[in-house]
Parts: structure tokens; C-alpha cells; sequence
């Protein structure tokens, strides 16, 4: 399996520093607001990566932050006059819905930055000793020529940076060593949330926070650290000087970063007119689409999102949820019998497709050409499997892209229909309770039969019902 690492600029086979294991980090979203859909794109694309890892056999790690303290919490908690723990947890949740809407797995642990303060002060308090940081007015700054590597990930000369940095005027410069510094710790103002430490009362820096959160649910060295390419520089960079210089051992063997999510072929801006929330988005498309349409292209590259683009998603998509619903109809009425020798030849198809599929994710998670290989067994299907197949035989074809469709995230899977006899039981409830004159019962009953797709119809010979 080849990984295009940023660090080496190259594609590198990866090898797990555990074997069978998979460590991964991948910094989440700031929770101030609905999440838009660029930040969807990260959690997509690297929830992709996990479910493959775990396909092959992997046990993986999987890390994705909260940042449940920063400036824009606090500013509309000022805004809302509450505290912004308030803000925070709020957007968790809502953050939550979205990616379970995007049929994102939970993460192996969701840290939240304001629950790893200690380990923050404990790893800036080791950079003090260890001479890369030092305190000044209640705040610590790394040294940032301290380390020696710094740059390494995002390919920037520090003279060249502090030569940029002369022509910017940046509040807080007069009191540092150098200006290309950075803040660890930083003193409370009026209004904002604080903790207690040996240089002030207040909190950390963004970049301390993953570090950190790294670190304790991790490990000092960790095998994937990931994000948007927006991160490279400075916050990755300035991951990488400090947790190599507090640990003394590399942080990431392998650094992975998608690319841009466009709209129209234009930056995502407030000021355009084209900001969306993935809220806003999910009550156009459902989400499922969203999800394939962002696979389908590479990670690496930036994505264009458009109404054309889109609906050619939706229907490819198509093409494939109904390949499957034919194949599910056709089980149903297959002849149970051994399977035959021109069907083995069949699976001998269905076994390259699937090589396909896999050697498309092993190079560096190409999603596109691994949707190629799904679309090729769907071209198959319909072409070659036919009523008068086996079970054994229709099973397996539809089995096989049944998983190649869970390790890109999009759902086959139809909700478990309602026993006929579980629609009886909730319609004599109904009855009762119209009996009892509850009517706000029989009409929760009613709405919830309607959402699984059951009509009720009240006839002289008494309630029937209908699927839809």
C-alpha cells in the first residue's frame, strides 16, 4: 500500500510502526458554528481511509479533535452572553449529526481541548526546560530556531519567512525573541475562559492542543497524521517542532492532506455569497450523494462543487443503488441449486473487478478509479446475472459490492421492513387509544407507521394498510 507522504513529497509503501496496527490523527473542526462543506471533506476522505485500513485487517486508532477553545467561541458566546462551554458543546452535537449524516464512523476518541489542559501545561513546561520556549508577561513562546527542522513539512526557508514577517506588523512581536516565535500559552482577557498555570491564568495556543491530544491517546510517534492542505503551514509545521522537540522521536511517519473543495469553480467565501453549511447542503441533496460525489474524485486534487457536478453523483450513485436492489429482488426468487461452471467463470470476473478496486485504494487511495471498478461490476451485473442464477452465485456477486461499497462509505442497505404483525400490534394500540380519546397517541402512531412507509387507510370494514 502506497501513501503520497507530504513530508517526502513522494508516494512511500506504507509500514505500520505496530504491525496490524494503525495509529491516526486528524485534526477536527473548531465548534463555533454549523460545520460547512469543506469541512466535510477531511472527515469524508479520511473516514474513507480508515474504513480500507480496517477492510484489510488493520486495528486502527482513530483520533479527530474537538477545538472547543478558541477565539470565535468566545466571540459569540459574548455575542449569545453565555459561557462558551455553552457554544462548544452546542456545535459538538450539531457537528455530530452532520457527520452521521455523512455516514462518518465516530472516531476511536473525539478529545476536546478544554479536557487536556494539563497535558498542554505539562508539554509547554518540558519545552521551557528543554530551552525551545520561554515565558514573557504571562505568556510562553516557542523559540522557533530552536529546531532545527522547522519548514520541513511545508518546504519554507525560516530566513525567508522572517524576511516576509518584517513587512507585517503583528500584535504581540514587541515582547518576543523573534517574531517568527509562537504563542503556547497565552494570558486571559476580560470575559474569557481561563485555567490556572505556573505563567498566567489563561489558555493554550491552537497548535499545543494537538499535539497533546496526540501524545495521550496515541503515543509520542504515531503512524498517519491528517488534515486539510490549509494546515500545512503553520499549524502542522508547528506540530511537528513541537512534539519532536519536546519527545525527542519523529512525530508522523506519514503526513496526508486533501486538497480544496471549491464551489463553482470559486474559493469558498461569506463575502461570495457561496458559504454552505453541510445543514444547508443536506436539505438540497441527501448526504449519501454529497459523500459519493466527494470520492469521486482524487483526495489529493482540489474539488469543484456545482449543481452539474452533482447530479452526475446522483446519478452514478443511482446506477449503483439499483444494480443492487435488482440483484436483492432477484436472491429473493433464486433457485437454491449448486453453483454452476459458467457461474465460476462469472466469479473469476467479479475477482479481478475486485483486484481493481483494491489496487486503485492502494495507490494512495485513489477513490476514483476504485468507484470505476464498483461501476464495472455493476455493468456486469446487468449484463450478465439473470433470474435463472443461483442463490450461492447471486449472493456473492451481491456481497462483493456490498463491501467495496462500506469501505466508500455509501449505504445498501435497505431499513428492515415492519412484520405484518408489528403493523397489526401498533394499529390495535391506535384503536385504543382513539377509543380512550388519545388522539395525540394515535396520530404519534400513525406518523410513525407513515415514516416507514405504511399508510393507514379506515374503511367500514375497519384500519388497512398499505406499504409505499
Amino acid at each position: 500500500m502506497k501513501i503520497y507522504n507530504t513530508l517526502t513529497r513522494k508516494k512511500e509503501e506504507f509500514v505500520p510502526i505496530k504491525e496490524g496496527k494503525v495509529s491516526m490523527y486528524v485534526c477536527g473542526p473548531t465548534v463555533y458554528n454549523y460545520i460547512h462543506i469543506g469541512n466535510a471533506r477531511p472527515m469524508v476522505v479520511f473516514d474513507t481511509v480508515r474504513r480500507y485500513f480496517e477492510y484489510k485487517g488493520y486495528d486502527v486508532n482513530y483520533v479527530s479533535n474537538f477545538t472547543d477553545v478558541d477565539d470565535k467561541i468566545i466571540k459569540k458566546a459574548m455575542e449569545e452572553n453565555v459561557d462558551s462551554s455553552v457554544i462548544s458543546e452546542r456545535f459538538i452535537e450539531e457537528c455530530k449529526k452532520d457527520m452521521e449524516a455523512l455516514n462518518v464512523k465516530p472516531a476511536t476518541v473525539h478529545p476536546k481541548a478544554t479536557e487536556e489542559i494539563d497535558g498542554m501545561i505539562e508539554m509547554i513546561q518540558t519545552l521551557i526546560d528543554k530551552g525551545h520556549a520561554y515565558p514573557k508577561n504571562g505568556s510562553v513562546y516557542f523559540r522557533t530556531r530552536s529546531f532545527a527542522d522547522y519548514g520541513k513539512l511545508s518546504k519554507k526557508n525560516i530566513d525567508d519567512l522572517e524576511a516576509g514577517h518584517r513587512d507585517i506588523k503583528v500584535t504581540g512581536d514587541e515582547e518576543k525573541e523573534d517574531p517568527l516565535d509562537f504563542v503556547l500559552w497565552k494570558p486571559k482577557k476580560e470575559g474569557e475562559p481561563a485555567w490556572k498555570s505556573p505563567w498566567s491564568e489563561g489558555r493554550p495556543g491552537w497548535h499545543i492542543e494537538c499535539s497533546v491530544m496526540s501524545k495521550k491517546y496515541l503515543g509520542d510517534s504515531i503512524d498517519i497524521h491528517a488534515g486539510g492542505e490549509d494546515l500545512i503551514f503553520p499549524h502542522h509545521e508547528n506540530e511537528i517542532a513541537q512534539s519532536e522537540a519536546a519527545n525527542g522521536v519523529p512525530f508522523a511517519n506519514y503526513w496526508m492532506h486533501n486538497g480544496f473543495l471549491n464551489i463553482n469553480n470559486e474559493k469558498m467565501s461569506k463575502s461570495k455569497g457561496n458559504f454552505f453549511t453541510v445543514r444547508e447542503i443536506g436539505e438540497k441533496y441527501p448526504l449519501q450523494i454529497i459523500r459519493f460525489f466527494m470520492l469521486s474524485g482524487h483526495y489529493r486534487g482540489p474539488i469543484n462543487f456545482s449543481e452539474e457536478l452533482v447530479a452526475a453523483a446522483k446519478n452514478g450513485l443511482d446506477r449503483i443503488l439499483t444494480c443492487v436492489n435488482n440483484l436483492e429482488h432477484l436472491y429473493d426468487h433464486a433457485k437454491e441449486a449448486e453453483i454452476t461452471e459458467d457461474e465460476m467463470k462469472l466469479m473469476d470476473e467479479y475477482t479481478a473487478l475486485s483486484k481493481k478496486f483494491e489496487e486503485a485504494m492502494e495507490d494512495d487511495f485513489n477513490t476514483a478509479d476504485a468507484i470505476t471498478a464498483v461501476f464495472d461490476m455493476v455493468k456486469l451485473s446487468n449484463l450478465k446475472i439473470t433470474a435463472d442464477n443461483t442463490k450461492e452465485c447471486i449472493e456473492s456477486v451481491l456481497g462483493t459490492i456490498r463491501v467495496f461499497c462500506d469501505i466508500l462509505g455509501i449505504e445498501t442497505k435497505k431499513e428492515e421492513e415492519m412484520l405484518d404483525s408489528d403493523i397489526e400490534a401498533l394499529i390495535n394500540e391506535r384503536q385504543q387509544a382513539r377509543k380512550e380519546k388519545n388522539f395525540k397517541r394515535a396520530d404519534e402512531i400513525r406518523d410513525m407507521l407513515l415514516e416507514k412507509g405504511i399508510v393507514l387507510e379506515d374503511t367500514r370494514e375497519g384500519v388497512r394498510f398499505k406499504r409505499v
